[in-house]
C-alpha cells in the first residue's frame, strides 16, 4: 500500500511512527510533514486541495489520512472522492461539525446532547447587548476555525465587550470570529475522547487528559495543547457511562438523521461538571497531543483499525493496562510571536522516551525548530509518575534557543 498522510505536526509523526512497520505499507508520503516524517517515509511539499489530488494520483496512493481540520472543512474528502482516492475522513459537510461551533451547536441542541447553553451571534451589537444581562464568567467562542486558540473565558464584562471587539471588528482571527457562540461557563475538569467511526456505528478510544494553558497550573493563553496524559486520571467509569448515554449515542442518533454516515474519526471535547459530563465541542480529525498518548497506548494494528472501518466492519480497539505522558517542547513566544529557526539538539541521549518532532524540519545534519510546537516527548509507565519521569528525564537534555514546556505535565 502507498499512503499519504496531511499534516506536519506532532499528531503525524505519531500516526506515522505507529504505521512505520506494516510490512503491507510500501511508501508513505507526507504533506508537508516534519522532522521525524522525513525518516520515515517521503516528505512533500504541497498544500492546496488540488495540488495534493493530483499528487495521490500521479503516486498511485492508496489511502489518505488527513491530520488537521483545515482541508477537511475545505473540502478535500469531496474533491478526492471525485476521483475514486480513498480518504479516512468526512466530507466538507459533516466536517463542519468541527469548521463552525456555530453549526456544531445547533446540531447539539436539536438532537438533546448534553451540552452548555449558549447563543449564536452575527451582530456585533446585538452580541454586545447579550453580554451585558449575563452572569460571569461565561464563554466567547469564534465560530470558524481559529487554531484552537479562539475561545475565550470571561470574567468581566468588560473582557467579554473587548474580546466580542478582537474577533468581530479587529478580526484577530480572520474570518473565524465573524460569527460568535456565546455560552455558559462550565466548571469542572476536561477530558477528550476519540472515536472511530465506520460509517454506522463510533468506537471510541480510552479517554485523555489535555493541557491547554502555555502556563504551570494551567496559566497563561489557550494553546494547541502543552501535552497528554492517557488515559484520563479524572475520567471514571461513571462519567464516562453519563458520556455515552447523552453525548455518544445521541451523536450517532443525530449523524444517522442528518445522513453525516462518514469513516473517520470523531473527536469530543467533554467538561466534567458536578452536573456530569457536557460536551464543549466536536473535532473532526485526531486530536494533538492526544494521538501522540494514544498511539503509544494502542494495542491494535492502526492500519488495520482504519481498514476495517473503511470497510463498514466492527472494531474492538484495544490499550495496554499503562499509562502515557506527552510533553510539549515550544518555541519562544508561543502562542504568540515565536521565535524560530534554532537547531535542536540532545536527541540521541534520549534513554525511556520517545521523541517525535512537530514544528521542526530537517536542514542538511541539523534538525531547527520552525513553528509553535516544535516535538513531543513520549513515555509510558505502569503509573503515570513512572511514565512522568521518563519523560522529564528525557526532556532535561533536548534544547533548542528559546525553547520551553511546562513542567506539571502528569501531576494533575
Amino acid at each position: 500500500m502507498r499512503i499519504l498522510i496531511i499534516g506536519e505536526g506532532g499528531r503525524e509523526s505519531a500516526l506515522a511512527a505507529k504505521l512505520q512497520n506494516d510490512p503491507r505499507i510500501s511508501k508513505m508520503f507526507f504533506a508537508n510533514g516534519n522532522a521525524t516524517t522525513d525518516v520515515i517515509g517521503k516528505n512533500v511539499h504541497l498544500s492546496e486541495i488540488k495540488e495534493l489530488r493530483d499528487f495521490a494520483i500521479k503516486e498511485k496512493v492508496d489511502l489518505t489520512i488527513v491530520g488537521p481540520e483545515a482541508p477537511l472543512v475545505a473540502g478535500l474528502k469531496d474533491e478526492f472522492k471525485k476521483h475514486d482516492l480513498k480518504v479516512f475522513g468526512p466530507t466538507q459537510k459533516v466536517a463542519s461539525l468541527e469548521g463552525s461551533k456555530a453549526f456544531s451547536k445547533k446540531f447539539m441542541q436539536t438532537y438533546d446532547i448534553k451540552t452548555a447553553k449558549a447563543v449564536v451571534f452575527d451582530s456585533y451589537n446585538e452580541a454586545k447587548e447579550y453580554v451585558q444581562t449575563q452572569q460571569f464568567p461565561l464563554v466567547v467562542k469564534a465560530s470558524g476555525l481559529a487554531g484552537g486558540k479562539g475561545v475565550v473565558i470571561c470574567d468581566t464584562l468588560e473582557e467579554a465587550e473587548a474580546t466580542i471587539h478582537d474577533f468581530m471588528i479587529r478580526r484577530i482571527y480572520g474570518d473565524a470570529g465573524i460569527r460568535l457562540v456565546i455560552e455558559e461557563y462550565l466548571e469542572g475538569f476536561e477530558a477528550s475522547i476519540i472515536a472511530f467511526s465506520n460509517g454506522e456505528k463510533l468506537f471510541p478510544c480510552i479517554a485523555a487528559k489535555d493541557y491547554k494553558k502555555a502556563g504551570n497550573g494551567d496559566t497563561g493563553p489557550n494553546t494547541g495543547g502543552m501535552g497528554t496524559v492517557a488515559p484520563s486520571p479524572e475520567f471514571t467509569q461513571e462519567h464516562y457511562a453519563d458520556f455515552e448515554k447523552n453525548i455518544l449515542e445521541p451523536t450517532l442518533k443525530g449523524l444517522k438523521a442528518e445522513g453525516f454516515g462518514f469513516k473517520g474519526i470523531i473527536f469530543f471535547g467533554l467538561m466534567v461538571t458536578k452536573n456530569g459530563t457536557y460536551l464543549l465541542e466536536y473535532n473532526m480529525r485526531f486530536g494533538d497531543p492526544e494521538t501522540q498518548v494514544l498511539m503509544a497506548l494502542m494495542e491494535n494494528n492502526l492500519l488495520d483499525v482504519i481498514q476495517d472501518c473503511m470497510e463498514g466492519k466492527d472494531i474492538e480497539l484495544k490499550f495496554k493496562d499503562e499509562k502515557a505522558v506527552c510533553l510539549v517542547m515550544c518555541s519562544g513566544g508561543y502562542p504568540r510571536n515565536i521565535e524560530t529557526g534554532f537547531e535542536i539538539v540532545g536527541e540521541d541521549k534520549l534513554k525511556y522516551s520517545k521523541l517525535l518532532y512537530a514544528g521542526a524540519i530537517r536542514k542538511g545534519d541539523k534538525v531547527v525548530s520552525n513553528g509553535g510546537r516544535v516535538l513531543n516527548i513520549v513515555a509510558t509507565g505502569a503509573t503515570y509518575e513512572d511514565a512522568r519521569k521518563k519523560v522529564y528525564e528525557d526532556a532535561s537534555h533536548v534544547h533548542f534557543d528559546y525553547g520551553f514546556y511546562r513542567e506539571d505535565i502528569g501531576k494533575f
